[in-house]
Formats: C-alpha cells, sequence, structure tokens
C-alpha cells in the first residue's frame, strides 16, 4: 500500500512536498552541511532564513519536495522547480541538494528520476533546466545519468557565497525522458 505521505516513491528514495514543519530539520540539515555545500549553493540555516525558503516555495511558479529515504523517511535532500513558466513554454528550472550523510548513496539520482515522471507528468511540464557550476562534478554526473544535454554557459549567472558564478546550462524536454525511459 502506498504512503500517503509521499508525492511518488521508488525503490529506496520517496518524494514529499516541503511543508513548513519540515523547517527544524531542514535547518539542522543545512547547517551540518555548509561546508559540503560550499560553494555550490547557500541553503537557510536559520528559522528565519527557512520561513523565507519555504514562502518561495508556494508560489504559484515553484514545487519544493524532499528526497526522503523510504524506509526510514528520514530526508536525503531536496529537489525544488523553480520559475515555472506556462503557456506554450511549460518549462520549469530545477534545482538540488543532498545532505550528509546520505550523499553518494543514489537516493538524490532516484529522487531526481522521480521528479522528472512528476514533472512531465502530473505537472504537465515539457522542459525542465538545471544550472551547474562547472567544477561541481558530482551534480554534472548526476544530469548526465538521467539524460540531459549540455545547452550552454552562462557566465556570471548566479549569486553565491559572496560572488557571481558562472554556470553550465543543461536541459531535458519530455521527449527525451520517454526515449530514455522506452516510454511513449
Amino acid at each position: 500500500m502506498p504512503d500517503v505521505r509521499y508525492v511518488t516513491q521508488g525503490t529506496r528514495a520517496a518524494i514529499r512536498r516541503t511543508t513548513r514543519e519540515d523547517g527544524a530539520e531542514f535547518v539542522r540539515l543545512a547547517r551540518e552541511s555548509a561546508a559540503f555545500h560550499r560553494p555550490w549553493l547557500t541553503l537557510p540555516t536559520t528559522e528565519r532564513a527557512y520561513l523565507h525558503y519555504i514562502g518561495q516555495l508556494e508560489r504559484e511558479d515553484r514545487e519544493g519536495f524532499l528526497v526522503c529515504v523510504r524506509e526510514t523517511g528520514d530526508i536525503a535532500g531536496f529537489i525544488n522547480i523553480n520559475n515555472i513558466v506556462r503557456g506554450a513554454f511549460q518549462c520549469g528550472s530545477i534545482g538540488y541538494g543532498a545532505f550528509p550523510p546520505a550523499a553518494g548513496q543514489g537516493y538524490m539520482s532516484e529522487g531526481l528520476g522521480l521528479i522528472l515522471r512528476h514533472a512531465f507528468g502530473p505537472l504537465g511540464l515539457h522542459r525542465v533546466e538545471v544550472n551547474i557550476q562547472p567544477g561541481n562534478k558530482a551534480s554534472i554526473g548526476l544530469v548526465k545519468r538521467h539524460g540531459f544535454r549540455l545547452e550552454g554557459f552562462s557566465p556570471d549567472f548566479l549569486y553565491i557565497e559572496g560572488a557571481w558564478r558562472d554556470h553550465e546550462r543543461w536541459a531535458m524536454t519530455s521527449d527525451m525522458l520517454d526515449q530514455r525511459t522506452g516510454a511513449g
């Protein structure tokens, strides 16, 4: 029987929506993993910062999810779909991060696969993009494993950790996921 907490489940990972009630746990994990994420991203490490973060996720053009260890419900990471544009575009920009000690154990990879099926299925998106700093080999490996294509380079793209950072732009369309999974 499916666990009703989850939007979707895989073999080892499950996805649920990020809520205000997750604040204390998310902030604790963000604090513990600050060095792990540097210089790739900055996460909310105070209650006030988390309230701003969750407020952003509650907007109509965003969807926030937690990647959980299916057996225990422990938070392994997060995946957000930001800047969702409807109409003729049907696109969103994905941002994500793993929390140690779950990093490197496959939860984020399975979680991203679940999110892609959700984005191209129930959310009705046609395209998703991921912007990654060129030195973030783990993140680049993750999107490559899922069949994203490199579409470009954006100098000084995002302000992270006190500096404007260059990013590579990776993207996938719904037909690419269909081809990869044999669905169609």
